[in-house]
């Protein structure tokens, strides 16, 4: 590599600030989905009957959500190579059917 590719390539990189908060992660069992003409919204849960949780909303642009499907596509299929097939799980049940949302103060 070259002295100009190498430039070019540090040029490139983003650093990524996280917090050990952050970096924990958080589970969730399910996720909606909702969009409009602009935006993709997903909401991830942790639904344990009868009440759930949202923990975290992260809002797309439709271009960068369908390269994230693409993504999520091509390391599901390496996964499944090196670990084998996975079954999808079940849809949890709550007893309305539906996931409503409650504000908090």
């Amino acid at each position: 590599m070259n002295q100009q590719q190498n430039n070019q390539q540090q040029q490139n990189q983003v650093q990524i600030k996280a917090s050990d908060e952050k970096l924990k992660g958080e589970y969730s069992n399910v996720m909606q989905i909702l969009h409009t003409k602009e935006e993709f919204v997903l909401d991830f849960l942790n639904i344990f009957p009868p009440t759930g949780t949202l923990n975290g909303r992260i809002i797309l642009s439709p271009g960068h959500f369908k390269r994230m499907i693409g993504a999520m596509q091509e390391n599901l299929k390496k996964y499944e190579e090196q670990f084998g097939n996975i079954a999808p799980s079940e849809s949890p049940a709550n007893s309305s059917g539906k996931i409503g949302f409650e504000e908090r103060e």
